[in-house]
């Protein structure tokens, strides 16, 4: 027992700057879907169900707007369509994690991926338990915050016009995380090139899914030179 204890305890210290993020931008989606005139109680069963950060913010209009369940399953593949590639780079991590696999699957968001590719764990630490509890820990913190934020929302009326900002302030985060631990340049000017020519290409509200196609064939291209530079 104790050594799950050690474990959590691990995972509680590395999802630190995940609450923080998911707290914020888990209330603004709770008083968002509120706003839009939807019962508090509607919140957690959406993040626990659903789970899915943009996902859920995007089907709080679709809902408002009657939209059709086919445009909705179309606009929500589109908008999540970047965990396939998360999920492609981690199927080694993932291999022996047995029973936890299916649950960590579902609990894969860009916050959980950024954690799980860039921890450094120690040799006596048991991984299938720590990506378990990282994945468990930033779900739930998601859902809190969705839940604090309908509550507050039905109770007291206010103005929290920016507070999704935190998204963006956590993206930053994760961010400079993955540039610490890259050996290379190589993917960074690959992501670059690949967000100014998405941008330009088909704009901001559609560039994530070409951006992403574009990194991947920069990426396959100069495989061969990343992994010499790896070994040397």
């Amino acid at each position: 027992m104790n050594k799950y204890k050690v474990v959590f305890k691990q995972a509680l210290i590395i999802t630190i700057p995940v609450f923080l993020g998911y707290m914020a931008i888990g209330i603004a989606f709770g008083l968002m879907l509120v706003t839009a005139g939807y019962p508090w109680w509607l919140a957690p069963i959406m993040s626990i169900m659903i789970y899915a950060g943009a996902g859920q913010y995007v089907a709080v209009p679709l809902f408002a707007t009657n939209a059709g369940l086919g445009e909705i399953a179309m606009i929500t593949l589109l908008v999540n369509s970047r965990h396939i590639v998360y999920g492609l780079s981690l199927i080694e991590k993932f291999r022996n994690t047995g029973i936890y696999k299916l649950y960590m699957i579902f609990a894969l968001t860009d916050e959980t991926y950024g954690l799980l590719t860039t921890i450094q764990v120690e040799n006596d630490v048991n991984t299938k338990h720590l990506y378990f509890f990282i994945s468990f820990l930033d779900h739930f913190y998601w859902v809190l915050g969705g839940l604090i934020g309908a509550v507050i929302g039905s109770l007291l009326p206010y103005d929290f016009k920016g507070l999704d900002f935190a998204l963006t302030a956590l993206f930053i985060v994760l961010l400079i995380e993955q540039i610490k631990k890259c050996n290379s340049a190589i993917p960074l000017i690959i992501s670059f090139i690949s967000a100014i020519l998405s941008f330009f290409l088909v704009g901001k509200s559609n560039m994530l899914l070409i951006s992403i196609l574009i990194s991947i064939a920069g990426i396959t291209i100069f495989k061969g030179r990343l992994t010499n530079e790896k070994s040397s």
